[in-house]
């Protein structure tokens, strides 16, 4: 597994590891100890911190949207059937209009995760490899 010490019956290289350390010190990284159990040592890395309230607030922002406008779809489909049985243009309605709308916005989402992570979480992830 990513992050065990014994990789495939390797032992792991003490010399690299050290080296690592003392790169990551002379760079300011403000290395601390890590919590027990909880991603071992580059949990101790302020990058490390960063990364993970960077990811937090993006995916709490875009889970919050998404099932928002989920959870909207389906009240106004439960509690507003006149107005989601409105047409719009010939056969189509305001319900199917908006189911299109829902898997537009996923898509959507989608992008500006992607985006995000490439700008703001990648270039972090990068350093701490």
């Amino acid at each position: 597994m990513l992050g065990d010490s014994k990789v495939a019956g390797h032992e792991p290289d003490q010399r690299g590891e050290q080296k690592h350390r003392a790169e990551q010190d002379r760079q300011g990284r403000g290395r601390r100890e890590a919590p027990p159990g909880q991603y071992a040592p580059i949990a101790g890395y302020e990058a490390f911190r960063l990364l993970r309230r960077r990811y937090r607030r993006v995916a709490a922002a875009v889970g919050t949207l998404f099932l928002g406008w989920y959870f909207a779809y389906v009240g106004l489909a439960a509690f507003a059937r006149e107005f989601m049985a409105r047409p719009v243009a010939g056969h189509l309605n305001v319900a199917l209009l908006l189911g299109g709308l829902q898997f537009v916005s996923t898509f959507v989402l989608a992008g500006v995760y992607v985006a995000y992570a490439r700008r703001r979480l990648d270039p972090l992830a990068g350093e701490l490899r």
